[in-house]
């Protein structure tokens, strides 16, 4: 029986940090058990806000690559490939921009906040902003993906994937998939400051290539409860950033913690000192393997030219099908010609 296939990845505009391994990883290295995991690393998409600074996408795309392999993601179980490697995935993208409108395109909720995170005004957005859920679509139906991982925030992406591969199964015959959305256990990490999003490009992150000082310094500099002063003034660990990475990174303990927290008896520095030494020993066994990693390029160039030619195969497979049902390319005037 052929396992279920699922497409996911990470857009090339920084690095992995904590929001992303609680999020998404540590559901990968179990997908890639049952499932025949497709991780992208999405470099077309960071083009679309950052397309003045190759030069920073693509050492973000390295050093994503490199997080793949340090938290646990198998080559051999899954394919881990770089997106403008691909170019079906740009083809594919353009003749997908010919089913969607511009008021469909305009109607995706997570526009808004790209640019308000932006400071831009809609009329100042590239086109490729407005078209890169149309762009997710492409990754996504390429590999004919049965399931998609995502937050709440993206099914409206997943259902315009949902609704192209409709309209082209409708108008030129069964091809796509119409993809399952699997929703993420955890709500979203907050940053060290307190915003609700943790995010490379806002500087709150606590990313898996930060050493066990930087750690330690971006702990202590996390956000707290306001009215907890002193160490016996009674906290408020609901509204307390350090109680939510307890949550996310030490579950367990967390009924204890909130108590001492409420009752006085645990101060902010000393909580902070105990959560630093809980997430560097979380990220010491992935820096070090990341270490190891970097030291070995032709190795890393081994592993990516593997996933590369692995997806490809895939997506060439895909367009040569899509092409032949919207008669594109083929011979004109060929006796056998379509």
């Amino acid at each position: 029986m052929n396992k279920r296939r699922i497409l996911t990845g990470d857009r090339a505009s920084g690095q992995l940090h904590l929001g992303h391994y609680i999020g998404s990883i540590v559901n990968r290295l179990k997908l890639q058990e049952t499932y025949d995991c497709f991780f992208l690393i999405a470099d077309y998409h960071a083009f679309t806000t950052g397309y003045e600074k190759p030069e920073e996408i693509r050492a973000s795309s390295r050093g994503i690559f490199v997080d793949y392999l340090s938290v646990g993601l198998d080559p051999d179980k899954s394919t881990l490939f770089l997106q403008s490697a691909i170019p079906e995935h740009a083809e594919l993208y353009l003749l997908f921009n010919m089913l969607v409108t511009i008021a469909r395109a305009q109607r995706i909720p997570t526009l808004k906040d790209k640019l308000e995170d932006m400071h831009l005004e809609e009329g100042l957005a590239s086109l490729g902003l407005l078209s890169y859920p149309v762009l997710q679509a492409a990754d996504i139906l390429i590999y004919k993906a049965n399931v998609v991982p995502v937050g709440d925030d993206q099914l409206s992406h997943l259902e315009l994937t949902r609704e192209i591969a409709r309209r082209f199964n409708h108008l030129y015959g069964e091809t796509f998939p119409e993809p399952e959305a699997l929703l993420s256990d955890f709500s979203r990490l907050p940053g060290i400051d307190g915003q609700k999003k943790m995010s490379k490009s806002l500087g709150n992150d606590i990313a898996f290539a930060h050493s066990a000082a930087e750690v330690g310094n971006r702990v202590s500099a996390m956000v707290t409860d306001p009215a907890k002063i002193r160490k016996n003034d009674p906290g408020h660990p609901n509204i307390c950033t350090v109680f939510a990475f307890h949550q996310a990174f030490n579950k367990r303990n967390t009924p204890v913690i909130a108590e001492a927290c409420r009752m006085g008896q645990l101060g902010c520095v000393e909580d902070k000192r105990n959560l630093a030494r809980i997430l560097n020993e979380l990220l010491d066994p992935i820096r070090m393997r990341r270490q190891e990693l970097l030291t070995h390029p032709d190795q890393l160039e081994e592993i990516f030219a593997f996933g590369t030619e692995k997806a490809r195969q895939v997506a060439r497979s895909t367009m040569e099908e899509v092409r032949m049902k919207m008669r594109l390319g083929t011979p004109l005037f060929s006796r056998n010609s379509p």
